[in-house]
């Protein structure tokens, strides 16, 4: 029935242009947006989730990021062993030559020179293999030589892979054949101006080469840790990010 005072279809129709144009509006922002939670109304439950799920995603990049970095510091400290092996193999052939019955204890003095200059080489290798300014190999590390270092790879705080860096302290006076039967003397202080001290040194660089070989061994296994990681983190990611689309990119 129609009225004097009240236009009721007036009304409707502008409760309905309201309405309508709430909704365009709404729709607008999360085509910009494109979210489709643009405020916590449109989705309570689903921001919560979709908040999560975000900052997890920008955890797991920095993850990915820390493995790499990790891999990267052990492949630096393999790199200084790797040399550090080739001086020993060197060690290994002047005790084999003065060994020889065919130099004199003359002749091993010229020996011994190189002998000599290639252990004080081994400290500089061992001093010069450094990451982000911090010595690897010498034990001097205010970081990497004080002990085991934590990387962070994961999304809590018990997502680590702890590293002890300062076993791999490698300095000539670290390669101690205290331990053999044949002798107890340090690589540093071994000589091979005589045969007698040539086969005391070739005891303690064997034992030098082994100790290498087990710290790259043990190198390799971290290495091969962080980059398996590393994968795992990648696929994580992806999947929260899949998740994180379908509970907040709008349709």
């Amino acid at each position: 029935m129609p009225t004097v005072t009240t236009n009721t279809a007036a009304n409707s129709a502008l409760r309905f242009l309201n309405l309508n144009s709430m909704k365009s509006g709404s729709s607008i922002s999360k085509l910009a947006s494109g979210s489709r939670i643009v405020n916590a109304s449109d989705d309570a439950a689903g921001l919560a989730i979709g908040t999560r799920l975000r900052a997890d995603s920008n955890v797991l990049q920095q993850a990915s990021i820390n493995s790499a970095q990790g891999a990267s510091v052990m492949q630096v400290g393999d790199g200084g062993l790797a040399r550090i092996s080739d001086v020993l193999q060197r060690l290994k052939a002047l005790a084999a030559a003065s060994l020889s019955g065919v130099p004199t204890d003359t002749e091993r003095g010229f020996i011994d020179a190189e002998y000599t200059q290639l252990i004080t080489e081994i400290d500089g290798i061992a001093a010069s293999t450094r990451f982000n300014g911090e010595s690897l190999l010498d034990g001097t590390g205010a970081q990497f030589g004080a002990g085991a270092v934590d990387f962070f790879v994961g999304v809590t705080t018990a997502d680590i892979i702890s590293v002890d860096i300062s076993s791999l302290s490698s300095t000539a006076s670290d390669f101690n054949a205290a331990s053999l039967a044949t002798g107890g003397t340090a690589l540093g202080s071994t000589t091979v101006s005589t045969s007698a001290d040539a086969s005391i040194a070739m005891a303690s660089v064997d034992l030098a080469i082994n100790e290498v070989s087990e710290a790259r061994a043990n190198i390799g296994s971290i290495v091969s840790r962080f980059e398996f990681r590393q994968q795992q983190v990648a696929t994580s990611k992806e999947n929260i990010d899949a998740a994180l689309s379908s509970v907040m990119d709008v349709d």
